[in-house]
């Protein structure tokens, strides 16, 4: 898929057209609105999709059973139907997802007129906003060095609303480290259901294995969204110019045209790490650029959230 919403003939997912500009989606200031701009736009997308074999449930009731409590009927619908059905509470929600959001000071870096972190918490909003709509249980980690604010999965009403207000905080963490947040997030896990972790990843390689090993350990369906800014990517600055590490607060003066072969290598390297290190863990990797339409996230969650309940429904026919 390319960034215009072109279609792609060789792509094998459901392709979209009309994909929202990120520079005009972050012109809306409020998070709900960006993510049921994109919500929206996707599934009318979807629908229009000459690819079939992709779709996404939505059941908000479950036809009566015997030994069902006759209070949750729902007799308005039965009025409409003429049949029994029980209303869906939390516990028999589709799907349980833990959002984790990387809320360190390098996700402050941006040159496309938005930061890493506010294109990270826009993606969020957005997946959280799908999923709710799946009637999914969703919650939401934001961590730096240690976990910051800790909403766990829930479906039920206001429950959106909280995960969006704990979004809209200003990302305030020092340093970018995995290991510690990631365990105690791991320590928490007592349900299996899918995780997505939303990061720009700039850890030391050596720690980073055992992190996000932390996550796949636990049985967990793991994706690995890698946030970067188009200019870590391509590192096309002009003029020599003073550089700061947003976390450290270090100065370095800095010719980029000196030194650009040497980082695309070396960043490149860790890139490439990143990639094999979530092969290896039987993690699903995908790499965003912040100028990357928010829609080209979702059918990766899409995919791995059928494996997950697809995977939870043979574990209860086998009891």
């Amino acid at each position: 898929m390319n960034q215009t919403g072109k279609v792609n003939q060789t792509g094998k997912t459901p392709l979209v057209e009309d994909y929202v500009d990120p520079a005009t989606l972050m012109q809306l200031r409020s998070l709900e609105l960006r993510a049921r701009h994109v919500v929206q736009g996707f599934m009318t997308g979807l629908n229009r999709s000459p690819y079939h074999g992709f779709s996404v449930e939505f059941t908000e009731y479950r036809q009566y059973t015997q030994g069902d409590d006759l209070r949750h009927l729902d007799w308005k619908l039965f009025a409409r139907t003429d049949r029994y059905y029980i209303k869906r509470f939390e516990d028999e929600t589709n799907l349980r997802c833990l959002l984790l959001l990387d809320s360190s000071k390098s996700m402050n870096f941006g040159t496309v007129g938005y930061s890493k972190s506010e294109y990270a918490k826009t993606l969020t909003a957005t997946l959280a906003y799908f999923l709710s709509t799946q009637r999914d249980a969703v919650g939401l980690a934001t961590f730096a060095a240690e976990i910051e604010d800790f909403i766990p999965p829930r479906y039920r009403a206001g429950h959106l609303r909280r995960i969006l207000v704990s979004l809209e905080k200003n990302a305030e963490g020092v340093s970018t480290h995995l290991a510690r947040p990631l365990e105690q997030i791991a320590e928490r896990l007592n349900k299996r259901g899918m995780l997505v972790l939303i990061s720009d990843l700039l850890a030391p390689l050596e720690t980073l294995e055992v992190s996000l090993g932390s996550l796949a350990v636990r049985g967990q369906d793991v994706i690995v969204f890698h946030v970067l800014d188009p200019e870590e990517l391509r590192f096309q600055f002009g003029a020599p110019e003073m550089f700061v590490d947003l976390e450290t607060n270090r100065r370095l003066y800095v010719d980029p045209a000196a030194i650009r072969r040497d980082y695309l290598q070396r960043f490149g390297v860790h890139l490439q790490a990143v990639a094999d290190i979530c092969s290896r863990l039987g993690l699903v990797y995908h790499q965003l650029s912040t100028d990357t339409p928010l829609e080209q996230a979702l059918p990766e969650v899409i995919r791995v959230r059928m494996q997950t309940r697809g995977n939870s429904r043979t574990r209860i026919a086998r009891r």
